[in-house]
């Protein structure tokens, strides 16, 4: 049964509406665009750890890892092994810089259904591979797919829940990545017992399951009301609203959306604004947000903890036995900042996070240093295997609950509606060439800078959580509208935002801006 809201957020307006099941189908929609970019972070890992897959495509990293006397750290250095990871980035970011126009132009949900298409098609090729050219390809494919729907299940999420569910909803998707994530561990652990070239190739096909589901979901849900008031269609726009919010009364709202496409329409130049000085604050965030998040070094987690695992002495079925652990206790913990991240706001949980990452990857950088040396020969035991398990993930806890969902939440609710839509191309731009870059230069690094590694991320962790005490001012429960006035309260930001920007409108400020 449909239950009934009122918004009682102070400072913005109150909307009748009722939690309807179409709303819920959106929550769906979103899990599925999570799943497919949490699929694919989950199975790379730990297809590029099983041994068919070397031997077929990258035979001298398997000869290496079947070498006794290599050197632990050097087992899988190789820059076409990290390519085939890291090729999938670049193609999300460049079809993220024109996914947004797909998206304004032709709808959500059409922007939804190329991302599952593309991704589809790239699941058949890595599937059906035969040669290092299709792999790529492969990858490629599935890259445009994951910038097309990480670009179009938020906005689509967002713009079709009741105003004050939105955080929920939008943390739920990234709780649908790491549930991509955990699925993808589990079934990179049973095929890689199976014989022959069959596992991977299941591992890598399987990837079409959450495509279909996207292109499904696609067909059958409606695109948003705000998509159809950006194309014209008003009146069905206000049909559309009635819809999903259960009431005929929705005029309130629907003038909301109204003023805000008319308000958007009026910003010709949202690049040029947003290096205005009045906009540093948000400019500063939305790049080194994102850098920041990258630097933690979770994705050395995410794409490589069965081949680091490996490389720490586990054999392959526990090496893919503890990246499944690890991916389960990411997915517990972020649902700790789904519940707490309203009432104990932003800043602590990044604070908190940013400590504990920072202690567990002192302690194993100190533990593999005191077992494996520089040299990277030594041998580690079972106790101290066990250990460092325990210590990953804690730190996996800390940043599943911190810069994990942050990273991504705080960046989209900072940005004024003139330069909303430059700020989230920066964020997502920067968020993926470092993915990139991280995920193409990890196993060298490990190869080169050896334990040291660890501190190396470590060191940038401790960067990232004095910007954050020193920068960032608590946003929680703070009205977009209402955003300069913390970004004026502020010890640094307030000398770069004008008196007459507290109180000013979106239309306003763009005719200052001009």
């Amino acid at each position: 049964m449909a239950g009934g809201f009122v918004s009682q957020t102070p400072g913005v307006r109150n909307y009748n509406y009722k939690l309807t099941p179409k709303v819920f189908v959106t929550c769906f929609i979103g899990a599925f665009g999570g799943l497919i970019f949490g699929y694919d972070l989950g199975i790379s890992g730990g297809v590029t750890s099983m041994e068919p897959f070397l031997e077929e495509f990258f035979p001298y990293v398997y000869k290496k890892m079947k070498n006794a006397h290599e050197n632990e750290y050097c087992r899988f250095d190789s820059q076409l092994l990290t390519l085939f990871t890291s090729s999938l980035y670049v193609a999300a970011l460049i079809s993220s810089l024109f996914a947004s126009t797909i998206t304004r132009v032709f709808g959500r949900k059409w922007s939804m259904f190329l991302g599952g298409f593309t991704f589809f098609i790239g699941s058949a090729f890595n599937g059906f591979a035969q040669n290092i050219a299709m792999l790529l390809i492969g990858r490629i494919l599935l890259g445009f797919g994951v910038g097309f729907a990480n670009q179009s299940v938020p906005v689509y999420l967002s713009e079709m829940a009741p105003p004050n569910l939105r955080g929920a909803f939008n943390n739920g998707f990234q709780v649908a990545i790491i549930f991509g994530i955990v699925v993808a561990t589990i079934i990179n652990y049973f095929t890689a017992q199976m014989k022959g070239n069959i596992g991977w190739r299941i591992s890598l096909g399987l990837a079409c399951v959450p495509a279909v589901m996207i292109m499904i979901g696609a067909l059958i849900l409606p695109d948003t009301p705000n998509s159809l008031i950006e194309r014209g269609y008003t009146e069905e726009a206000k049909q559309m609203l009635q819809s999903i919010r259960g009431t005929n009364e929705v005029d309130e709202e629907f003038q909301d959306l109204i003023d805000a496409s008319e308000e958007s329409k009026q910003v010709k130049h949202p690049w040029k604004n947003i290096l205005l000085p009045r906009y540093r604050p948000q400019l500063i965030m939305t790049c080194f947000i994102p850098f920041f998040q990258q630097l933690t070094g979770i994705n050395v987690i995410t794409f490589y903890a069965p081949v680091l695992f490996q490389t720490l002495g586990f054999g392959s079925k526990a090496s893919l036995l503890s990246a499944m652990v690890t991916g389960i206790i990411e997915l517990l913990c972020t649902f700790v900042s789904v519940f707490t991240v309203d009432r104990f706001g932003r800043r602590v949980l990044f604070l908190q996070g940013g400590i504990q990452m920072l202690i567990s990857q002192i302690a194993i950088g100190a533990m593999i240093g005191v077992k494996f040396g520089v040299a990277g020969t030594g041998n580690i035991g079972k106790s101290d295997a066990n250990a460092i398990v325990a210590l990953i993930c804690i730190y996996v806890a800390g940043f599943a609950w911190s810069w994990g969902p942050l990273g991504w939440l705080v960046p989209s609710e900072i940005s004024p509606l003139e330069i909303r839509s430059a700020a989230q191309a920066i964020n997502v731009s920067v968020n993926m060439f470092f993915t990139f870059l991280v995920a193409q230069l990890f196993l060298t690094m490990l190869c080169h800078m050896k334990f040291g590694l660890f501190f190396f991320f470590a060191f940038f962790v401790v960067i990232m959580t004095v910007f954050i005490y020193l920068m960032l001012p608590e946003t929680k429960n703070v009205p977009i509208e209402e955003m300069n006035r913390v970004w004026k309260a502020h010890w640094f930001w307030g000398k770069f935002i004008p008196d007459e920007a507290v109180n000013m409108g979106a239309a306003e400020m763009q005719q200052k801006s001009v």
